[in-house]
């Protein structure tokens, strides 16, 4: 069984972004990593692999930079890395496009990726893609199973009133929340190993169909800064407050 995990590089969770007077993103000492929804996509390819064998592939879009995410994806234990090569930025329609032509090359079996990316949390390639290729989806997994013959997956979904459970044709696309697992460090056998595990690269200009730039972040703002909170000594003190407030 051929399994894709997509992987996005992206600025480590605990980073705090800063702008310049221009509104323009300081990027020069941030740290990036594996975008941690990615991860846990990269863990239950990995997961599945070891109970049907086969083959997990990391799939990225990007400049060479993001070279340094996928070799953490090999060094968790994926078997291959492949990335589809951009030096600009591009936007989400743009991705899924050309994320779909990569995973048309590949025919796996089936796609796992993030729900969202930590960054900008669109959360809109992984839906997109599964759109370009005609392929049933589920989202939001926290459990994933695989029938006896793989062609199958029973997914649960965590949804807003609670859990779902969905059955989807293989192939497809699933992306993985928070529950679905928890990601292995990379170790420095796997870090060693990685090196030597094959990686490849598309050429940008080989994708078929790139649609124009249909979205462009004109710029960034600041968040105003938080109020400082207030202690009450009792619920009809806090009810007065808001009152006051017009926030009842």
């Amino acid at each position: 069984m051929k399994i894709l995990a997509t992987i996005k590089r992206t600025p480590q969770r605990d980073t705090r972004m800063k702008l310049t007077a221009d509104g323009e993103l300081i990027t020069d000492q941030v740290q990036y990593e594996v975008n941690p929804f990615d991860e846990l996509a990269v863990e239950e390819a990995l997961r599945i692999r070891d109970k049907v064998g086969g083959e997990v592939v990391a799939l990225s879009v990007g400049s060479a930079a993001a070279s340094e995410q996928l070799q953490t994806a090999l060094a968790m234990g994926a078997d291959r890395a492949l990335r589809v090569e951009f030096e600009n930025g591009l936007d989400p329609l743009q991705i899924a496009t050309a994320l779909a032509d990569a995973i048309r090359r590949e025919s796996p079996d089936l796609v796992l990726c993030g729900k969202l990316a930590i960054d900008d949390e669109n959360g809109q390639v992984p839906l997109m893609v599964a759109e370009l290729l005609d392929w049933p989806h589920a989202s939001f997994a926290s459990k994933v199973e695989l029938d006896a013959d793989a062609k199958k997956a029973q997914v649960t979904c965590e949804v807003d009133g609670g859990l779902e459970v969905v059955e989807i044709e293989l192939p497809g696309v699933i992306t993985t929340d928070l529950r679905l697992n928890e990601p292995r460090y990379a170790s420095l056998p796997g870090i060693l190993r990685a090196k030597k595990k094959p990686s490849d690269v598309i050429a940008g200009s080989e994708i078929a169909d790139m649609p124009e730039p249909a979205l462009r972040v004109t710029g960034y703002r600041q968040l105003p800064p938080r109020e400082q909170g207030e202690i009450v000594e009792s619920a009809e003190e806090l009810a007065e407050k808001l009152i006051a407030k017009n926030l009842v």
